[in-house]
């Protein structure tokens, strides 16, 4: 593996009832900024506690923060957070409003445009302190310092991120996740895999305890979802997709290696011209993306048709193997419900040049394989 530096400060509640210590985490913080999104958190309860907790304190609200969070939204954060001196921000809900929160914390401590702090033109090097209560298990946001915001504008989509702006706290409390619609537990399964995907597709040597990791999550989320579906209210099924959810992407399973994230860079110039759910997206591109990529290093995926698909080695060849694992993977997304071409969302052809120009915009991308344009347009095209 290679040789790595590892800081994570975040203090985890986790579990029925966490919601507890939330009154303990702001008890030296006096405003405090609540941050949420499109009102679901007032009909399922979640709302009533939080504010329960915060008693006695001012608290100033953010309603509204899109799926995929808007610099916009985040810059009339800001405003809040400077015009009234806020001393904390909370996000309650999944990881759109936390990521919409850490460019809200960032930028309330810069002279810069929110913008301009997403594409480094500015430097994020300070934050307000923030915490979270999590609504739905899906980005890992709430356990690491990276977000994804959206400029409309500009129909541009990056992912950007920083060091102060990890949470001071996360509350993770499963019951929370019972009420999410169907299409958002799927959408937050396909998140997470591709999470771990993205990590585990590396060119490290030597990683057989982050291997094992990776695909022992995966093998878990396999079984859990069709259970989480059929019982939407089995707190033990949600208890694992939601923990499962945050080692997704909390840089555990990235100790010693550096993973791909080719397919995330071509889903958010697809989301940025579409708006389409991250998830959605991820759910059509990547398996288009392991076919077109197997010929690098087949071996890695006919481990992963062997330890997480079941695949058979038999008299199969690495690439017969790997080529059926991915089988094996659509299979199972397509069976709970995730999209599988971009025509489920009436997407075609016609804005495929730009898409293409926003995925190279700093050149070849990808860890695990360099991408150009034509590979980028070959994926797409697959998707269709």
């Amino acid at each position: 593996m290679n040789t790595f530096s590892f800081w994570n400060p975040v203090k985890l509640h986790f579990g029925k009832g966490s919601i507890e210590q939330l009154a303990k985490e702001v008890a030296s913080y006096e405003k405090i900024l609540v941050v949420y999104g499109g009102g679901s958190i007032k009909q399922n309860g979640v709302y009533e506690d939080v504010m329960n907790a915060l008693t006695g304190k001012q608290v100033f609200e953010l309603s509204g923060v899109e799926p995929n969070p808007r610099v916009s939204t985040a810059r009339k954060g800001v405003a809040i957070c400077k015009e009234q001196e806020i001393d904390l921000v909370l996000a309650v809900g999944g990881g759109s409003v936390i990521d919409c929160a850490k460019l809200i914390v960032a930028g309330a401590k810069s002279d810069a445009d929110a913008w301009d702090l997403v594409i480094r033109k500015a430097p994020a090097n300070e934050a307000l302190p923030f915490g979270t209560v999590l609504t739905l298990a899906a980005t890992g946001s709430e356990m690491n310092s990276g977000s994804v915001i959206t400029n409309l504008e500009t129909k541009e989509k990056f992912g950007w991120g920083s060091p102060a702006v990890f949470p001071k706290f996360s509350i993770l409390d499963p019951t929370y996740t019972f009420t999410v619609p169907k299409d958002q537990l799927v959408n937050g399964v396909v998140d997470t895999m591709s999470h771990i995907f993205e990590q585990y597709f590396n060119n490290a040597t030597n990683t057989p305890l982050t291997d094992e990791m990776s695909e022992g999550i995966l093998r878990t989320i396999i079984d859990v979802t069709p259970k989480a579906l059929t019982e939407p209210d089995n707190y033990e099924h949600r208890e694992t997709l939601m923990l499962s959810s945050t080692f997704g992407l909390n840089n555990f399973l990235s100790m010693g290696s550096r993973g791909d994230w080719a397919t995330h860079n071509i889903e958010h110039a697809i989301s940025a011209y579409y708006d389409i759910p991250h998830a959605g997206g991820l759910a059509i591109l990547f398996p288009h993306w392991m076919r077109h990529t197997l010929h690098v290093n087949p071996a890695r995926f006919a481990r992963l048709a062997e330890k997480v698909f079941g695949v058979e080695r038999g008299h199969l060849k690495d690439e017969e193997m790997a080529l059926e694992g991915i089988n094996r993977l659509s299979a199972f997304w397509k069976s709970i419900g995730a999209p599988s071409r971009l025509a489920d969302y009436n997407i075609d052809d016609r804005d495929f040049e730009g898409i293409i120009a926003h995925t190279v915009l700093n050149g070849p991308f990808g860890n695990f394989n360099k991408l150009n344009s034509e590979d980028v347009r070959a994926i797409l095209v697959a998707s269709l």
